[in-house]
Formats: C-alpha cells, sequence, structure tokens
C-alpha cells in the first residue's frame, strides 16, 4: 500500500503559491508540466508534498530585484 507518512505534510495550490509569489494557477501548470508532483484528493482537489515544494524554493534561479 502507497500511503503517506503521518510526518507529511500536504500543502495546497494557494499555499505554494504563497510560497513562490505566483498566482494558483502557475502552480497548477507546473504540475501539468511535471515540475511539481501533486497529489489528488478523493474530492479531485491537488495537494504537493511540502518536502518537494520547499526543495524546488531552494533550487530555484534567483531574481534581481
Amino acid at each position: 500500500m502507497n500511503r503517506l507518512t503521518d510526518a507529511e505534510n500536504l500543502l495546497t495550490p494557494a499555499e505554494v503559491a504563497a510560497l513562490f509569489r505566483v498566482d494558483p494557477k502557475t502552480v497548477t501548470r507546473w504540475a501539468k508540466a511535471g515540475k511539481l508532483t501533486s497529489i489528488r484528493t478523493l474530492g479531485g482537489h491537488r495537494r504537493y508534498r511540502e518536502s518537494e515544494v520547499k526543495e524546488l524554493l531552494v533550487n530555484q534561479p534567483k531574481t534581481g530585484n
């Protein structure tokens, strides 16, 4: 059985979007493109593994603001 561990936190698209400062629709596009792995809830909503999101956040290219 492939179940998430109790310690695995899942984030909503809005939470991921806030971390990257992008629109939630962008996060959905990243999932469709394979940049992020999404998990579907029973209701069909996307959720993202916090560990994967944080790894992507650390490894993203820095922009000069």
